[in-house]
């Protein structure tokens, strides 16, 4: 067509590579065209105050020591790096990392980690593979009209299900406080 000859499997890497440019060229022109009047050079994102963040830890941790558990509670922003970890005095040492990791999951996923486990299952082997998630019962997503600011995640009670139930009741003990905002 063009005067070029070359085999089909020398092709190939040929059309991909063209095909990638296309794509490139296409979807920078597009970002170009969104930013040419300067719209989206300054985002504005809503994250958890210290505080709050401070509190539902705190909540997360009382509230599972009223049921015999002593765990930790991690408060990650919505970057999903740690903003508060409350540990209870006997909770073990590697809480505050599977904890940090079950909030994490829901950052990366955007729903409960236990709601990720299991709708995602075909990867969950794969994604506890991740530097940094855990997929496993016990994050929960922290919304505020509407945004996820933050993601708390519970480690210790015997099984996830009981540190997921921790972290939901410390979410209710501050509906209105995430409500309002």
């Amino acid at each position: 067509m063009w005067g070029v000859t070359c085999d089909r499997r020398s092709a190939i890497p040929l059309l991909v590579a063209l095909a990638m440019v296309v794509a490139i060229d296409l979807g920078g022109a597009n970002a170009w065209a969104q930013n040419a009047d300067g719209a989206d050079d300054v985002v504005t994102s809503q994250r958890i105050g210290m505080g709050l963040a401070a509190d539902l830890a705190e909540k997360g941790v009382e509230v599972c020591a009223g049921q015999g558990y002593a765990v930790t509670a991690v408060v990650v922003d919505p970057s999903g790096d740690p903003q508060v970890m409350m540990r209870a005095t006997h909770a073990p040492r590697f809480t505050r990392q599977i904890a940090t990791d079950k909030a994490r999951a829901v950052i990366l996923s955007g729903v409960d980690s236990g709601e990720f486990r299991a709708s995602r299952e075909d990867i969950r082997m794969e994604m506890d593979h991740v530097d940094g998630i855990l997929v496993l019962d016990g994050g929960v997503k922290i919304e505020s009209a509407g945004a996820t600011i933050g993601a708390l995640g519970i480690s210790g009670a015997p099984g996830g299900d009981k540190d997921a139930a921790c972290a939901r009741e410390a979410l209710e003990a501050f509906y209105e406080r995430l409500e309002l905002r």
